[in-house]
């Protein structure tokens, strides 16, 4: 009862009960239509029939009196059809016909109406048989009546068989509606509880549980792969908010540890204003460093969450890589490099201009710190075009490049593959760079070029009204950004 209850109560059973009710209302609808319109074609049928007995009856008569008339309706009520005739005189006897017995008052009220009687029909097999029929009734001079008719046993016939159809459609509807009720509310449920049991799974903690997809691409696994791309998000934002974590207890505790030492150096020994002053620049360096990690966490945050429609416009990337390239130009110089640029004429793109102006500036930043060749002058090379239908960006340098197993590591939070960390940074440029990449829907991947290293980011074409790729050479105004 409890199971009965349960499928009862579920959207598939309520469903089933409405489509059962809506077919069958239907169905029967149809059914009683052509009954109903069939019966009366019929019925016209049978007017129109005996309409013209009569006609050709009346002809006979005024040919040649009742003496034709009785050879003649004598000839055709032995031929065994549904034509019915009677002829009486004016005292109720009857002379010829094809009719046993019918009620007196049909003879009686002879007006020519038609009418729907109950007859009894002369014949070897019929004797005794009660049908119905459509007659009319003529007086004609000297008092005799005709009566002339229609059996209606076809046309009951046909309607009997019509019902039996409707109640056997009916019964038929029902039941396959109750089989197929059954097939797919058990289908469902099964679907429904793998989903609930899945659910049930990830509010219990664990996160590594997904929907099972059946392979047959119905609403059922559209939906499954929806929620499973859904659920890998959200395992991996957790997973980074605990990588982060972590890193963040790593990362900070030491120059937290070292805040606390020098504080505590500088009240135990410090000695005069200059010691007290050391002591409070030294500490002031080490907040400005939290600072700069919490700043550059907060942004990567910001990023994250933006909604992609909010920030984008056509920006023209000649323009936006040329202000790039004038900033960086004379830094690279001075260590002694050269900054190169090779982009397609009026490449354009559907991007937010600042944070694009800021991932390259990262990667810039990234290859003057780690990217400087062993051998020779570093070289930065700013390129970009169309390929595969979207535009990519790239900055690539002459330097050691980063180890294929490392390339997808170094783009991690707090990650810096510079073990003894001696230049100064927070690991945290390249994960800005993937979240600005992400957000403009594309991806930061690296490639060997042996020697040096080429980062690529890829962003959308600006679209015209027309749904083509569209060129231009103006832009949004902005500054780069800093790392």
């Amino acid at each position: 009862m409890t199971r009965l209850r349960r499928f009862t109560r579920t959207t598939a059973f309520k469903l089933s009960l409405l489509y059962i009710a809506v077919f069958t209302v239907m169905s029967g609808f149809l059914l009683l239509y052509v009954a109903d319109n069939t019966d009366h074609l019929m019925s016209e049928q049978v007017v129109q029939s005996v309409d013209s007995e009569m006609k050709d009856l009346a002809d006979v008569y005024v040919r040649g009196g009742v003496r034709e008339l009785v050879d003649t309706i004598g000839r055709r009520s032995r031929h065994p059809d549904a034509s019915l005739y009677l002829l009486v005189d004016f005292a109720g006897n009857a002379l010829v016909g094809n009719i046993a017995r019918l009620p007196t008052t049909v003879l009686e009220e002879a007006d020519g109406g038609l009418r729907r009687v109950r007859y009894t029909r002369i014949g070897q097999d019929l004797e005794g048989v009660e049908r119905q029929a459509m007659v009319r009734t003529f007086e004609l001079r000297g008092g005799f009546r005709l009566l002339v008719g229609r059996d209606l046993g076809d046309q009951l016939r046909f309607a009997n068989l019509l019902a039996n159809a409707l109640r056997l459609w009916l019964i038929v509807v029902v039941v396959m509606a109750a089989i197929t009720w059954l097939f797919v509310s058990r289908r469902v449920m099964k679907r429904i509880d793998e989903l609930s049991a899945t659910s049930r799974t990830i509010m219990q903690g664990d996160l590594s549980g997904r929907l099972p997809i059946a392979g047959t691409n119905d609403e059922f696994d559209r939906l499954a792969v929806n929620l499973n791309t859904m659920l890998d998000r959200i395992e991996v934002l957790m997973q980074s908010m605990k990588d982060v974590t972590d890193n963040i207890a790593h990362d900070l505790k030491t120059p937290l540890a070292r805040l606390q030492a020098r504080i505590e150096t500088a009240l135990r020994e410090a000695k005069g204003e200059q010691g007290y002053r050391s002591a409070l620049e030294a500490a002031l360096e080490e907040s400005d460093q939290l600072l700069r990690v919490f700043n550059a966490l907060l942004h990567i945050a910001r990023i994250e969450s933006m909604a992609p429609g909010s920030v984008m416009a056509p920006t023209d990337l000649n323009k936006l890589v040329a202000e790039v390239a004038d900033l960086y130009e004379p830094l690279v110089e001075d260590e002694g490099g050269r900054l190169e640029t090779a982009l397609a004429p009026s490449l354009r793109a559907d991007c937010n201009r600042d944070l694009v102006s800021q991932a390259l500036v990262n990667l810039i930043e990234n290859v003057l710190k780690y990217g400087r060749p062993q051998d020779g002058k570093l070289v930065i090379r700013l390129s970009g075009g169309e390929e595969d239908g979207r535009v990519v960006l790239e900055v690539s340098d002459n330097g050691p490049g980063i180890p294929e197993g490392d390339q997808d590591r170094v783009m991690e939070r707090f990650v810096r593959l510079e073990e003894s960390r001696s230049e100064p940074g927070t690991g945290l440029g390249l994960s800005l760079v993937k979240a600005i990449a992400r957000l403009h829907g594309g991806d930061l991947r690296f490639k060997n070029e042996g020697p040096g290293l080429k980062a690529r980011i890829d962003l959308k074409p600006v679209i015209s009204r027309s749904g083509h790729e569209q060129g231009g050479t103006t832009g949004q105004s902005g500054q780069p950004g800093q790392p």
